[in-house]
């Protein structure tokens, strides 16, 4: 049948055209110009009807048989494109995996934190243990218990952050040693720093900020003296300065001990002999401390005639400027990698 040997030729021509295919969307056009529903096979199946009855059955099975052949011819275009395609993918993206590989810089730990976790270590070394507690702080454990009542003009000296009458943002890391006063219920003898950010309404400049690193000790005994205090604060100086710093006592005033002292160690730059870090006095204070007052005690449950206890308290980021001569407080937070990697 003359119809049927043109049906073959459709075959030969979808063959072809589907080799001289160079990407899938063409591919896809192609076969919808063959198998289509206006394509060449449905053309020829619109001949049908013309056809002697006892012809359309066979000439039906050939329409189908013609279409698996085109579909066949389809698969097999499409899969040799998929293969040039990955082929062309693994030579574009081919990895030398001679060449050197990148080189990752380590981070370093920011100089308030090694100041941090060295005190941390010389206070653990000495048996203390280290307590934390909430930023956002009670005026009651902020200032009253700690000898610090509304009408104290000690207040003064302390410009604080308040969210409401009673609620502020701390202004020293103490209420953490009046919480920890009030939690040992049984009144035992304690040993306790207490690291974290404190808040003070401040101009910042070169040497001061708003928000900075506060480190406390606490310690509360039977017999804990001044010259237990004075060989605790000897340690700390001799371990952050060098082994042989001294220092000195001056006589201060905080609410909350009695008496205090702003303690001074010898400048480590001059060993004492006076240059322009110490202003030539070859002194440089570091820090505040003293004896416990009583008042602080006895509002904690302590009995103040059989319990006696020191305190001090540091800025991190003094201790972090005069130990690594740091010129300006304010490097220490703006995050300037270059300033950070000095600390490897």
């Amino acid at each position: 049948m003359d119809l049927m040997k043109q049906l073959l030729d459709v075959v030969n021509q979808a063959k072809e055209v589907f080799k001289a295919v160079k990407n899938g969307a063409e591919l896809q056009d192609k076969k919808a110009e063959f198998l289509g529903k206006k394509g060449i096979v449905s053309t020829y199946m619109s001949q049908m009807k013309d056809l002697p009855n006892e012809d359309k059955p066979k000439f039906g099975q050939m329409i189908n048989e013609i279409k698996t052949l085109i579909s066949l011819e389809f698969d097999e275009a499409k899969s040799r494109l998929d293969d040039e395609a990955i082929k062309r993918k693994l030579i574009e993206e081919a990895v030398d995996v001679t060449l050197p590989g990148r080189s990752m810089t380590p981070g370093s730990k920011h100089v308030l934190n090694r100041v941090i976790e060295e005190i941390e270590d010389i206070f653990l070394g000495m048996g203390y243990s280290i307590k934390e507690g909430p930023e956002v702080e009670s005026d009651l454990y902020n200032f009253e218990m700690l000898n610090l009542p509304k009408s104290h003009p000690a207040r003064d000296m302390q410009d604080s952050f308040y969210i409401t009458e009673d609620l502020l943002l701390r202004t020293h890391t103490s209420p953490v040693q009046v919480r920890s006063l009030l939690e040992n219920t049984k009144k035992e003898p304690l040993k306790i720093i207490c690291p974290g950010k404190v808040y003070r309404r401040d101009d910042d400049d070169q040497t001061h900020s708003h928000q900075f690193m506060q480190i406390e000790a606490l310690v509360v005994d039977y017999k804990a003296n001044l010259s237990d205090l004075k060989g605790t604060l000897l340690e700390l100086a001799r371990k952050m300065f060098g082994e042989e710093r001294q220092i000195r006592l001056r006589p201060s005033y905080f609410p909350f001990t009695e008496p205090s002292v702003e303690v001074d160690v010898t400048c480590h730059k001059c060993n004492g002999k006076g240059c322009s870090m110490c202003k030539g006095s070859g002194w440089i204070e570091i820090l505040g401390a003293g004896m416990v007052n009583n008042a602080v005690l006895e509002a904690s449950g302590y009995d103040s005639t059989i319990y006696q206890g020191f305190a001090l308290g540091m800025g991190v980021e003094r201790i972090a400027i005069l130990k690594y001569g740091i010129d300006d407080i304010r490097a220490l937070y703006t995050n300037d990698l270059r300033f950070n990697h000095q600390w490897k």
